[in-house]
């Protein structure tokens, strides 16, 4: 449920001259009115025959429905000046295999940042959990089993395949660098590298 930072709240009588705003909907068995102001509530109150406990507890209500129900809007306001770019959105990895998600009661999320420098390789190997990675610089190749290739440069975001092998080098001259996300889960590896012997070699 969204919450607005409410840094203050001041109860006084109607006629103290604050403008009103009634919200709807809310019978208090009083007369009941706020004005909001930045992040005070001014609430108005007139307490013809209602304890001072029933009062504030009634007001308080009002108050927190108010703000749960305007909590998106609020929210929205104070990120106005955010700026959010989409960099891909897809069902599939970048080979066209359909993305999943690890089923797991303890799910361990591991987050690191890679470097493979001109001429490098992270050499043959598969991921048995999902893994998503953004190109901070260079170009990064990556090799399929089957001898395709898909190139992913500076500001990309890549959605790696999963129990497939594949290769990821630098064919470039400047360092390829990335930060990668492995969504997995305790106890089970990350990456799981092949035998040499047994994978094909770089195309």
């Amino acid at each position: 449920m969204p919450c607005f930072p409410l840094r203050h709240i001041f109860i006084r009588s109607h006629a103290a001259g604050c403008i009103p705003a009634f919200l709807p909907g809310v019978s208090l068995g009083c007369r009941c009115f706020f004005h909001i102001h930045g992040s005070c509530v001014i609430i108005n109150v007139s307490h013809d025959s209602l304890k001072q406990g029933e009062i504030l507890y009634r007001v308080l209500i009002v108050v927190l429905l108010f703000f749960c129900i305007q909590g998106n809007t609020l929210q929205g306001r104070e990120y106005r000046d955010v700026e959010v770019k989409k960099l891909l959105s897809s069902t599939t990895a970048g080979n066209g295999q359909k993305l999943v998600y690890l089923r797991t009661d303890n799910p361990e999320v591991t987050a690191l940042l890679v470097g493979i420098p001109p001429g490098g390789q992270t050499g043959w190997h598969q991921h048995p959990v999902p893994v998503y990675a953004y190109v901070l610089e260079g170009r990064l190749t990556v090799a399929m089993k089957d001898g395709t290739t898909f190139s992913f440069t500076r500001g990309e975001a890549v959605f790696e395949v999963i129990n497939t092998l594949h290769n990821g080098y630098n064919y470039g001259s400047e360092p390829v660098s990335l930060v990668v996300f492995y969504t997995g889960a305790v106890g089970v590896p990350n990456v799981v590298r092949e035998n040499p012997s047994a994978v094909p070699a770089l195309p």
